[in-house]
């Protein structure tokens, strides 16, 4: 409990900071009057009601930085369970091709429905599983290598596909490819619910399952140990989709979290996923509300898709992970 009390406080320090920053000044006492109970009040029954800086705190910036955390959050407990998995230390949610999808769907979602790209992502997103699940399956049983390479199979097809589409509707792309590098621009309640109830669902149940997940790393060693390993990888399947799917569904492709996430923490808390989720999960989503922050201020008042800040610092670390991988100092 003492090293998560860090990462606890650090949480409620970058929430209160992306509440603070942003490309209007808003006086520290008018952000405190805006959580008045009669502002809230109104927030909740009539939000229109709400008025100047109230109205920007609590129906712009917070919804935002709340859907940021929750997003990491999300991302990082599906890199921790993706890493128990495929008993890969370089895994991530996008390994099964969770990403090309939603970039297929928001890519026609721009061209044909804009207003539509979050649920056509989400949609694009579950059928990219859903196919990679069913290449995979093998007489009942998902080897992982052939999981693993039916992702990669289909990241390819799904990459060329939306090239495709990025060039035949380049004057009308504009939006889909600023959500392709994650944003969490004009992020409202209604994404921030959706995102709510996927967390709580799939961190849940990796929260409840965590011997399973010490499990998973024995692989055919854990079957001797009483776990159905088919079984419970479809129920880690499901959930990393889950996870994954909302979190692309409402701001976009953002990599590396569950990457950076899973290997930060396990320096500090160790391999045993009853004290490395819980760790990862918070610190996902401090790391996400962080790099939204430098989104918003490097080029202010311009802001840099979030992507991209992620890509910034992820790419090096990868780098370096591939690097000691190869030395064999990680596991898998």
């Amino acid at each position: 409990m003492k090293k998560i009390a860090p990462l606890l406080v650090s949480s409620v320090a970058l929430i209160l900071l992306g509440i603070v920053v942003g490309p209007v000044k808003i006086p520290f006492r008018d952000i405190l009057a805006a959580f008045s109970f009669d502002n809230l009040r109104r927030a909740f029954l009539d939000p229109n009601s709400l008025s100047g800086n109230s109205y920007i705190v609590l129906q712009i910036r917070l919804p935002r930085v709340l859907l940021a955390y929750l997003v990491g959050v999300s991302l990082a407990s599906a890199g921790t369970a993706s890493q128990a998995l495929f008993k890969n230390p370089l895994a991530d949610p996008y390994i099964i091709g969770i990403s090309g999808g939603a970039a297929v769907g928001a890519s026609i979602a721009a061209l044909y429905f804009p207003q539509y790209m979050g649920v056509l992502a989400l949609v694009g997103a579950s059928l990219a599983v859903v196919v990679v699940y069913r290449i995979a399956r093998v007489n009942g049983h998902i080897p992982v290598d052939t999981l693993l390479l039916a992702g990669i199979a289909l990241g390819f097809f799904t990459s060329a596909l939306t090239s495709y589409l990025l060039y035949v509707g380049r004057e009308r792309i504009h939006n889909a490819i600023f959500w392709l590098m994650g944003t969490f621009n004009g992020a409202d309640w209604g994404d921030v619910k959706m995102v709510l109830f996927s967390s709580v669902v799939g961190v849940s149940i990796l929260l409840f399952s965590w011997r399973e997940l010490n499990l998973l790393l024995l692989g055919e060693e854990s079957i001797s140990m009483g776990l159905d390993i088919n079984r419970y990888r479809k129920i880690v399947i499901g959930v990393i989709s889950l996870l994954t799917s909302f979190a692309v569904a409402t701001s976009g492709i953002i990599g590396f979290v569950g990457l950076i996430s899973p290997h930060a923490m396990r320096i500090i808390f160790g391999p045993n996923h009853k004290r490395l989720l819980p760790a990862s999960a918070l610190f996902g989503g401090t790391l996400m509300v962080f790099a939204d922050i430098l989104a918003r201020i490097l080029l202010k008042p311009a802001e840099v898709p979030v992507g991209i800040i992620t890509a910034l610092f992820g790419a090096p670390f990868f780098l370096y992970l591939l690097i000691k991988k190869k030395r064999g100092e990680l596991f898998g």
